[in-house]
């Protein structure tokens, strides 16, 4: 088969286009024709290696995927998963060591053998490139917005980093469930783009400080009389704006994080957490059941999946770098 694969770590001028081994599906595994992969914010840094995480080598990355089953190994329950049943891949693979794409082999390819307990039926009326958009980023955004931010009509959301997968899944979440939204990005092009998204307001933070600018619209954080601020507010860049961010949540607000983009040791203002009493709630991964929901949300046109690109296979590193020069809204998917 055809892959894209990295021999070893550095820039994307590692990646090539070649024959790769075709996957031997093994007992309880099913064989999968790809049919769209999608980018992650992780790729460029598994690509690039990142201290201390064991990556195989050659790699092919991508852990969003989806496809078609189109063979067996032994065990497989044949009238669960028929042959032709639409699939998308729960990249959680923790059973052969790790997230697919990032310490196992992953699906920027032909074809994947994936074991059948990772696979997640995709109902009609979703497409496979679709379905390739969420199970890593919107996974995330929906277990972080909905179970651990428990965000809810009325809220006031500000949403740091918004133009990425997680960040346009949060929007779209926090949007549905009534919540108003203010996103920050880069950009007035992106914040175009987030606007047809559903955000209320758009901070342009090249030109724009979003503490001042959240102030100007909910009013200034009060310690005693309440006050002013965000109620919830979604920080998975860390580094400098982690402390920062402090000056725009309200009293009880809830800090939101899934990640540390810019910095996992910056420095912090203890006194703001105990004077306004911050809930500061971690969000890590996702479960089953948060991309069961989000495939029925993509279904009932509640939520979108959004593609900043489409593109064949071969062309994986120009989305590559677009994602590295952070030029992307949403998500780049590959079709091989």
């Amino acid at each position: 088969m055809k892959a894209i694969v990295f021999e070893r770590h550095g820039g994307i001028e590692q990646l090539a286009y070649t024959d790769f081994p075709d996957p031997v599906p093994e007992p309880g595994e099913c064989l999968i024709k790809v049919e769209a992969v999608a980018l992650n914010g992780f790729d460029p840094m598994i690509l690039n290696k990142i201290p201390g995480l064991k990556t195989p080598l050659p790699m092919i990355p991508g852990g969003d995927v989806a496809g078609e089953i189109v063979g067996y190994g032994d065990g497989v329950d044949a009238a669960e998963w028929p042959l032709g049943t639409k699939v998308m891949v729960d990249p959680a693979m923790f059973g052969k060591g790790g997230v697919l794409g990032e310490t196992v082999i992953g699906g920027a390819s032909d074809f994947i053998a994936i074991p059948s307990g990772n696979l997640v039926k995709i109902p009609d009326g979703v497409s496979t490139v679709d379905a390739a958009c969420l199970p890593i980023a919107y996974g995330t955004a929906h277990k972080m917005i909905l179970k651990r931010g428990r965000v809810v009509a009325g809220d006031k959301v500000l949403i740091l980093g918004a133009s990425g997968g997680v960040g346009s899944c949060c929007i779209q979440l926090a949007k549905m469930v009534g919540a108003e939204v203010a996103a920050c990005t880069s950009s007035a092009a992106k914040g175009e783009k987030l606007k047809e998204l559903g955000a209320d307001h758009i901070i342009d933070t090249s030109k724009q400080n979003y503490v001042e600018v959240v102030r100007e619209l909910w009013g200034k954080p009060r310690v005693f009389e309440g006050g002013g601020g965000a109620d919830v507010i979604v920080n998975y860049n860390g580094g400098d704006s982690w402390t920062e961010c402090f000056r725009a949540l309200k009293r009880e607000g809830r800090l939101l994080t899934c990640g540390a983009t810019n910095g996992y040791d910056p420095k912090t203002d203890i006194r703001y957490i105990w004077s306004f009493e911050f809930d500061i709630l971690g969000s890590n991964g996702w479960a089953r059941d948060d991309l069961t929901s989000l495939l029925e949300l993509v279904r009932d046109g509640k939520i979108i999946p959004v593609k900043d690109s489409v593109r064949p296979l071969p062309e994986l590193g120009k989305s590559l770098q677009e994602l590295i020069d952070r030029k992307i809204v949403g998500k780049a998917v590959l079709v091989p």
